[in-house]
């Protein structure tokens, strides 16, 4: 029962005592009335009764578009928002198919398991009305063997996921010819998650998928559907390499929303500046006192468990309350996830604190408020997020809670940059070398390649394919490659990594029990020996690193009171220039390198106020990859002016480098993890002083391309906001960077400010 109604909420909270000016910014969001849509022709009758059945009597416009641009034969991309009915955009046509012609076949395919495990709800839900019960069942690395070979057969909608599809259908592809070969739809669904590696991987699996389809005579449909971006048919055309029709007029209702952004930090006056996990566990304490059901998305499993934790403190003298919350994050058991979705969904729980699980479309019930503590990372994660507030026509809250990081600061200062701004585009690489030389070897394994698969590969199949022979990887027989190995290359591609086989966390107290994976190309900076790593919330203290054994030890660690944080040295290397702009004072570059990183210490940090405690040395080897950046030269010219000035051209070169960074994810659907950057006063290779951004995996993946597209634009933004930002030297909020391997030094604020001013000519 609400006792509070949401738009009064935030004046409640502003009367409070420890209320200090934290709302920076409040965006009344109208309600938007539905609009209905027809299909071109009738729903044969019995499927027209069993969606009646579920309570729908009439379609969203964008339904009905989707609906008879699949009847069409069409592929389809539907990018609408949040909760507005996307899963029926495919069902419709899926068990219209069947109706048809019984032995069709459909593959929706999911990035979470849980999410697979969702959607049985509403299958469940449409089947019971049809004459004949539809055959479905999820197929993922927990379906008992016997309930696999019957799905195999029989099924006529199979749900899984992405790794399941590369590593255990389609090398065994023979055993799957009658789904293949009367495979009629292929749903790929909350496509915005398809992007960077994940995604690039997924577009080879696609086309593996359709490269067999075709082998056993079948075209399958491609059904896409997704959160809001800003490439929407670009995005699926690289995900299945086909034309898609695109639908992006939303047509479903929602209520209105009040939308507060909340920061806790002052750079005015740091010293009262709050923390926002403190913030972010006050706001969830009122809420659940008003017994708004909510949803508090944060970044960490560590941040759910400890905010779960404080909010329980606060509500210790009212436990009845205190138990309507739950945290909810990978590293449960299924078992577990499901319990509490169904309490969530039940209205038993009125509030949970979770990672991104939760972000994607696993029904929860009617929530009214959803905080976001810390800027997910995109836009369209934003409105994703807080879509998950508000059904229908239901009054919604949603809260960003910023962190004391620049592109947190900078949506503080600049609400249009969340409001007014479209979303990001989804950049994707499938002709990413690395990647591409891998799935070649699984089609290979799958079936013999040959040069008309450049329909689906694309050009870079022939050097690909060179490069693989020479290396005795493929071997020519007649006019086709064939993989000569008896092993299974499917098994040593990891869809979620660019890197090989991920490094497997052990516990040394207990028989090397795995306690979980870690991607090889991040394991040097998360778990070096000494090291404090948290696992299902609990601290764990590295022991141990062997690369090149694929291992990591660790035993608990039960009184840490800091966080390791670890420091590395970088070098990169021009290997080709691709392209080039001359700009109004320096040259711009576009180009492969190659980059060497090595963690070379760390240091220890306190838990809450984040000071130095000490610093410990290490002697890990480096590591290197090819990728793509772009780089600016900082003529002499340039150089003078800012010496001229007292100002240190190294510590502005670095600021610069860092502000650019930090605020490129605005405009590629990216982390802040995903790039990285260095500044040299002179580089090696050119002699001149220059900034290099680099997409941080190997390949890369566009991150680099789009900067250099929209140099500019970056530019303008990043002295915008390091010039807006009241501190005086440079802080967390503007130039600092809390992956900066040279602990953040040298820095000079007005240096980067002056540098960008001529720049900017």
């Amino acid at each position: 029962m609400v006792n509070v109604p949401i738009a009064r909420f935030l004046a409640e909270v502003q009367a409070q005592p420890d209320y200090a000016g934290q709302i920076a910014h409040v965006r009344e969001l109208p309600p938007q009335e539905a609009t209905f849509g027809e299909l071109d022709r009738p729903l044969p009758l019995a499927l027209e009764q069993a969606v009646r059945q579920t309570g729908i009597e009439r379609l969203y416009s964008h339904q009905a578009e989707a609906i008879n641009a699949s009847r069409r034969r069409e592929h389809v991309m539907l990018a609408t928002g949040t909760a507005s009915g996307k899963t029926l955009c495919y069902n419709i046509p899926v068990f219209e198919a069947l109706l048809t012609d019984p032995m069709s076949r459909a593959l929706y395919l999911f990035p979470t398991k849980a999410l697979a495990q969702d959607q049985l709800r509403a299958l469940g839900q449409l089947s019971t009305g049809m004459p004949e019960p539809v055959r479905y069942g999820a197929y993922d690395g927990d379906t008992p063997v016997p309930t696999r070979s019957r799905l195999r057969r029989q099924a006529g909608v199979l749900l899984t996921n992405p790794d399941m599809l590369s590593m255990g259908i389609l090398p065994n592809h023979a055993s799957w010819t009658t789904f293949l070969r009367h495979l009629r739809f292929v749903v790929v669904d909350e496509a915005h998650t398809y992007r960077g590696i994940f995604g690039s991987h997924v577009a080879l699996v696609l086309r593996r998928l359709r490269r067999l389809c075709r082998r056993y005579g079948a075209e399958p449909q491609f059904i896409f559907c997704s959160a809001t971006i800003a490439n929407p048919d670009e995005h699926a055309e690289r995900l299945c390499g086909a034309p898609v029709t695109v639908v992006d007029r939303d047509g479903a209702p929602h209520g209105p929303r009040q939308f507060a952004l909340w920061n806790p930090i002052s750079p005015d006056d740091p010293a009262h500046s709050h923390r926002p996990n403190t913030d972010a566990t006050m706001l969830l304490t009122a809420l659940l006192r008003e017994e708004l059901p909510t949803i508090a998305f944060v970044r960490a499993r560590r941040v759910a468990e400890l905010i779960l934790r404080y909010v329980r403190e606060e509500l210790r003298r009212e436990p009845e309350l205190a138990a309507r919350i739950s945290a909810y994050r990978a590293g449960y058991l299924p078992e577990q996830r499901r319990e509490i979705e169904r309490r969530l969904f039940s209205g038993e729980l009125l509030a949970v604190v979770s990672t991104t699980a939760l972000e994607l479309g696993i029904d929860v019930g009617d929530i009214a408020a959803a905080l976001l503590v810390g800027y997910p990372g995109t836009i369209a994660s934003v409105w994703q997020q807080a879509g998950r507030a508000g059904r229908g026509r239901a009054p919604a809250l949603s809260v960003l809670i910023a962190q004391d990081d620049p592109l947190d600061q900078y949506l503080m200062r600049h609400p249009e940059a969340l409001f007014g701004r479209a979303p990001e585009h989804a950049l994707t690489d499938p002709a990413n070398p690395y990647l591409l030389r891998d799935h070649l070897l699984c089609a290979a394994y799958e079936w013999p390649l040959s040069n008309d698969d450049a329909n689906l590969f694309g050009p870079a199949l022939g050097p690909a394919v060179a490069a693989l022979a020479r290396e005795g990887e493929l071997e020519l027989r007649e006019d086709r490659w064939v993989y000569p190995y008896d092993d299974y290359p499917a098994e040593r591609v990891n869809l979620r990594s660019s890197e090989g086989p991920p490094i497997v966390l052990a516990d040394e107290t207990n028989a090397l029990a795995p306690l979980e994976e870690i991607d090889a190309a991040t394991a040097p900076l998360r778990v070096y020996p000494g090291a404090i790593y948290y696992h299902q919330g609990d601290a764990w203290r590295i022991t141990r690193l062997d690369l090149q054994g694929g291992l990591a030890l660790a035993r608990p660690e039960t009184d840490a009171p800091y966080y390791t944080q670890p420091q590395e040295i970088g070098e990169l290397d021009i290997i080709r220039s691709q392209q080039m702009r001359e700009m109004h004072t320096c040259t711009l570059y576009l180009g492969q390198v190659r980059v060497t990183n090595q963690v070379i210490g760390y240091e220890r940090r306190h838990l809450y106020d984040s000071s130095v405690l000490g610093r410990e040395p290490l002697d890990l080897p480096p590591t290197s990859f090819e990728t793509q950046a772009l780089w600016f030269d900082v003529p002499a010219e340039m150089q003078r002016v800012v010496t001229a000035e007292s100002l240190d051209v190294p510590g502005g070169l670095h600021a610069v480098e860092h502000a650019c960074i930090a605020l490129l994810p605005l405009l590629a659907m990216c982390d802040r993890n995903d790039i990285g950057g260095l500044s040299t006063e002179r580089h090696h290779d050119t002699g001149l002083a220059q900034v290099f951004i680099y997409d941080g995996h190997p390949g890369g993946v566009g991150l680099a391309e789009k900067g250099f597209a929209l140099i500019e634009q970056l530019w303008e933004m990043a002295i915008r906001h390091v010039q807006e930002c009241p501190c005086e030297a440079g802080c967390p909020s503007c130039i600092h960077s809390p992956k900066c391997g040279n602990g953040n030094e040298p820095l000079d604020k007005r240096a980067a400010i002056r540098l960008f001013e001529l720049l900017l000519g």
